[in-house]
Parts: structure tokens; C-alpha cells; sequence
């Protein structure tokens, strides 16, 4: 499998990586909140679920409010997903309460759509470039961070394989950046 990639500005191709470094998500959170709470609440919706962020883009106001549970059917594989909101359920909703005239989650400024992936990029990499975050920051980067993290707390490479909806295991450590050296280094102190 090829690693996803994305141009940047200089339209050359790089990976895209997860965040690996809690400081950093708290720093992509805080520049993303000061360009605009649509941005932010995108990127906390995207870290702490998994979504693609073609079903990201895709949520309607009615899908979402008030609700602690979301059921999506996934633009991609066409599988049907259950994400729990408990955990950012407040911020979600305090959100919501702040948009008029729009069905969308991620309304564009212009017209009555959803903004784009080409918006969402951007405004990610506004804020990467506000808080000095390394190359390697795309639309991918928040389901990366999401299954990195997952991964570091469950250690459950099953379970998050099938959360991200891929084939096989080699697949999802790839996905997520869990690379030889970093599974390596894990066995240094391993001993029975």
C-alpha cells in the first residue's frame, strides 16, 4: 500500500503524518479556535472520531444536535459506522447553537454548501504554519492522529482496524506511521 500523500505549498508531494506529540494537538487546537471556531471544532470532530474528511465535510446540523451517538455511512467503503460524541459532546453542541441559516456542520461562507476538502486543507495548514508544525500536515493528518493515539492507548491494532475500516493490520500500523524502529524500540524492555 502507498502512503497517502498531499502538495503543499510549493507543490511538492510529502507524507502526511499523525501529530505524535500531545503539546502539538493542543497547539494545532489553539491556532485552529483563534482562525475560527468551524475550523477547530473540524479538527476536534476529526481527531476524536476517525472520519474521513469527505464524511467529515458531509454532516448536517440535524445529524449531529443533541446527539451523543452518530451513525455514518461511510462516502469511501459505504459501511455504516457508530462514533460516540460523549467525549467532546459539549463544545459540539455549544457549536451548533452558533449557526443560522445552513444545514451543514462545516458551512462555506459562500453559497449553502459544506466547505471543500481544498478549504479544509488550508485552514489546516494556516494553523500548522502559525504554531511551527513540521511539514507533513494534510486533510489525512486528523484520522492519522486519531488512529495514532487510539493505537498508543489500546495498543488493539484489531479493533482499530476495523474502526478505520482497513483490510489488514500491516495496513492500519502503516496508515497510522507505527513504523519497524518505533515497534522495535517497544520490544527493548520487553523480558519475561
Amino acid at each position: 500500500m502507498t502512503t497517502k500523500k498531499t502538495v503543499n505549498k510549493k507543490d511538492e508531494i510529502k507524507d502526511v503524518q499523525p501529530i505524535r506529540s500531545l503539546e502539538k494537538i493542543e497547539d494545532m487546537k489553539w491556532a485552529l479556535k483563534r482562525q475560527s471556531e468551524r475550523d477547530y471544532i473540524m479538527f476536534l470532530l476529526g481527531i476524536n472520531t476517525g472520519l474521513r474528511v469527505s464524511d467529515l465535510l458531509n454532516l448536517k446540523l440535524k445529524d449531529l444536535k443533541g446527539k451523543k451517538k452518530l451513525t455514518v455511512k461511510e462516502g469511501k467503503t459505504e459501511k455504516k459506522r457508530d462514533i460516540q460524541l460523549t467525549n467532546i459532546y459539549e463544545e459540539l453542541n455549544e457549536y451548533i447553537k452558533t449557526l443560522e441559516d445552513t444545514e451543514w456542520l462545516f458551512p462555506s461562507r459562500k453559497g449553502e454548501k459544506p466547505i471543500s476538502r481544498i478549504q479544509a486543507y488550508r485552514a489546516l495548514n494556516k494553523a500548522s504554519d502559525t504554531v511551527d508544525m513540521p511539514d507533513g500536515i494534510g486533510t489525512h493528518t486528523m484520522r492519522k492522529t486519531f488512529g495514532y493515539w487510539y493505537y498508543k492507548k489500546s495498543k488493539d491494532v484489531a479493533k482499530l482496524q476495523m474502526i478505520l475500516n482497513h483490510s489488514h493490520p500491516e495496513i492500519t500500523l502503516k496508515y497510522i506511521g507505527i513504523t519497524d524502529e518505533e515497534i522495535e524500540d517497544s520490544l527493548n524492555d520487553f523480558v519475561l
